[in-house]
């Protein structure tokens, strides 16, 4: 007999919790020999298709999802007249107990529900913080940072949250991709723009500071100097430094 895949047994089931395998489950046990597979398969997709029409989503919660008033993406997480829409997340989803059960490494599809969720806040006029991911996730910020990056480096691109859309906290990622898409790929902002998220006028900034922060500091690389010749902060020139440091590294040894 051939062994069970330890996989397929921890997570072979878990997509019994979902309402397209109740419904397949319902027409197995009361039609046993009216449909085959095939056919209680695509019944019960038409189904799920039907029910979610008619219902508004606002009404209805599927298995795997949970609401969560996240950031109104027009007002800022730190302002006096901060915003929160209430938005319909989906932790987990039957696509990813499927690849549960094939093996796939539960890193792999954090990294793909992280980006799910970021996306639908998104959709629904909000965004989420990795704060806001780690209490849905019971995990730490560093966790849900370093799956969120590495996700955005394989799959070059930049996920909607309020580190990138709002520029708030540490994260420098969209800055990193911004710059090098505009200055070392030399490509359109107004692309990059659009495929970053971002407004015209914020890649317009970040690429204006570049080229302040890189001539000060070809002039004289004093972080104080810099400083006081652009009137930005020194964390915030610090970022752009290393930014200028790591592409021109990634410039000469390409070339």
């Amino acid at each position: 007999m051939i062994t069970q895949p330890q996989s397929q047994k921890h997570y072979g089931s878990a997509k019994k919790r979902f309402l397209q395998a109740s419904i397949e489950n319902f027409l197995d046990h009361e039609f046993p020999r009216t449909f085959g597979p095939v056919i209680r398969q695509k019944m019960s997709e038409k189904i799920v298709e039907l029910v979610e029409q008619q219902l508004p989503q606002k009404d209805f919660l599927r298995p795997g999802q949970c609401v969560w008033n996240a950031v109104s993406a027009s007002t800022r997480p730190d302002s006096p007249n901060r915003q929160l829409v209430p938005v319909i997340l989906t932790l987990v989803d039957p696509s990813d107990t499927e690849q549960l059960a094939n093996g796939t490494r539960m890193s792999v599809i954090a990294g793909q529900s992280i980006a799910r969720i970021c996306r639908e806040a998104f959709e629904q006029g909000a965004l989420l913080s990795m704060r806001d991911i780690g209490l849905l996730v019971w995990r730490g910020l560093a966790t849900i940072s370093s799956l969120r990056k590495k996700w955005e480096d394989e799959q070059n691109t930049i996920l909607p949250h309020v580190g990138t859309i709002q520029d708030f906290g540490t994260c420098i990622t969209h800055k990193t991709a911004i710059v090098r898409k505009v200055v070392y790929e030399v490509k359109d902002p107004r692309k990059v723009a659009d495929e970053t998220k971002h407004s015209q006028r914020a890649v317009d900034r970040y690429v204006k500071d570049f080229h302040r922060i890189r001539t000060c500091y070809e002039v004289n690389p004093d972080i104080e100097f810099v400083s006081r010749t652009t009137g930005l902060s020194k964390y915030l020139i610090k970022q752009y430094v290393s930014i200028i440091t790591d592409n021109e590294k990634f410039t000469s040894i390409s070339a």
